[in-house]
């Protein structure tokens, strides 16, 4: 599978987002009306309004915010065929810093047409996501983001997460359950997606977000090699960039 895939032209890419504000009562009033009528099909049995806002509003970019980008990418070594993989992550909680960041980083990217972006359900979430936000912070998005207007052949993005599909559209496949299935370390072994909302706004722990984010990037780049047939990495060839 994936036979025509190389691995050296894919960018894997995870980000992590929590609510914009700490409390529903700090936005702004019409952002308040406008938040409950857009989050309403999410809401739960009992919820008050300040649990409606802080336990969904990070999943929408007209409400949340990024507070940690990862991006890792595979390297062939010459000598040994043997396959590295390096990480990066940009987090803090200044969000236009971190998107100033990526965007310069991809900007500086030579000949970026030959560089595919990939990750679990990125098409749908990380991708839109970052492009929403650097757009209400005022950044022009980078060769690299810019998909509006690109028909959906024209959109090239390696998705987990639909390769499993096979062209079966009525289920959600989480990279958990996939990472189960084959043998890879769970990245959800310390928090989930659940959790970032509060170990960031509660518990003031970004470094344990950061972790997390990690892990989801390098749980994709294995799950890319098993569905290539080719052997998992090692913690040895795995190098997180300062």
């Amino acid at each position: 599978m994936l036979n025509h895939l190389h691995l050296d032209q894919l960018i894997c890419l995870d980000i992590e987002t929590v609510p914009g504000v700490s409390d529903f009562f700090l936005m702004p009033e019409e952002l308040k009306e406008l938040y409950l009528k857009k989050s309403e099909r999410l809401k739960e049995e009992g919820e008050t309004q300040d649990e409606q806002y802080f336990n969904h509003a990070g999943i929408y970019a007209e409400f949340g915010k990024v507070i940690c980008i990862s991006l890792g990418m595979f390297k062939k070594d010459k000598e040994t065929g043997t396959w590295h993989f390096r990480l990066k992550s940009i987090s803090g909680d200044d969000e236009k810093r971190l998107l100033l960041e990526l965007a310069e980083l991809l900007n500086h990217i030579q000949h970026p047409e030959n560089l595919l972006f990939c990750g679990h359900n990125i098409k749908e979430f990380d991708v839109p996501y970052l492009c929403r936000r650097m757009l209400i912070q005022g950044i022009p998005l980078p060769a690299l983001l810019d998909i509006s207007g690109k028909k959906p052949y024209e959109v090239f993005m390696i998705d987990t997460m639909q390769l499993w599909r096979f062209g079966d559209y009525k289920n959600f496949t989480s990279l958990k359950l996939l990472a189960a299935l084959f043998g890879i370390a769970s990245p959800k072994d310390d928090i989930d997606g659940k959790d970032v909302g509060r170990v960031y706004w509660k518990e003031k722990d970004l470094q344990r977000i950061v972790n997390y984010c990690q892990k989801d990037v390098v749980t994709v780049a294995q799950l890319l090699l098993r569905f290539k047939g080719l052997p998992m990495l090692n913690p040895e060839q795995i190098h997180l960039a300062t």
